[in-house]
């Protein structure tokens, strides 16, 4: 089996690159969290210690919870810490391997996304058709470097606040 690929995303992002507001998402997509459990599932996950706080029920079930935090001290129950971004990469990717997953996600915040832009081989974005309000936006990245594989357009849903666009990117 290959090594795990290191993936930004599953992000969802709106026109104006607004992922999120208030320390929530910004919109309501169950679509999207649908494709996001989906996509997850069975994976290790790494995100900052913002996201985890954010999440509804802790820890994420079914995946291996990686937070990065800077304080050494943090130590929330169901997840594994880390200080800095390799190690939880390489934990993530150790991990993965025992649990024949094929991927380790990076799934925010935005910081952590644009560390994962750098090494990611493959980008999960969900784009948002609409223009929100926010407080927390995706840095730009160049779309030149990767190649876009799939792409699935949706109409909104029940439970959908907006029609999305689900696309996977891999770096060319």
């Amino acid at each position: 089996m290959a090594a795990p690929l290191l993936t930004a995303g599953p992000i969802a992002r709106a026109r104006n690159g607004v992922i999120g507001r208030a320390g929530a998402l910004p919109w309501r997509l169950k679509s999207d969290l649908a494709r996001f459990r989906a996509l997850t599932m069975g994976k290790p996950v790494i995100m900052g210690r913002l996201t985890w706080e954010s999440l509804p029920r802790k820890p994420l079930p079914g995946r291996t919870n990686i937070v990065l935090s800077r304080d050494a001290s943090y130590a929330p129950d169901g997840c594994v810490v880390c200080e800095d971004f390799s190690e939880a990469v390489a934990i993530g990717r150790e991990q993965a391997e025992e649990d024949g997953a094929s991927e380790v996600c990076v799934i925010g915040g935005a910081s952590l996304f644009a560390l994962a832009l750098q090494r990611a081989r493959r980008i999960y974005l969900t784009e948002v058709h609409a223009e929100v309000e926010g407080d927390i936006l995706l840095a730009p990245f160049d779309e030149s470097r990767w190649r876009e594989v799939r792409r699935e357009d949706l109409p909104a849903g029940e439970g959908d606040d907006y029609p999305v666009t689900f696309r996977v990117l891999e770096r060319a």
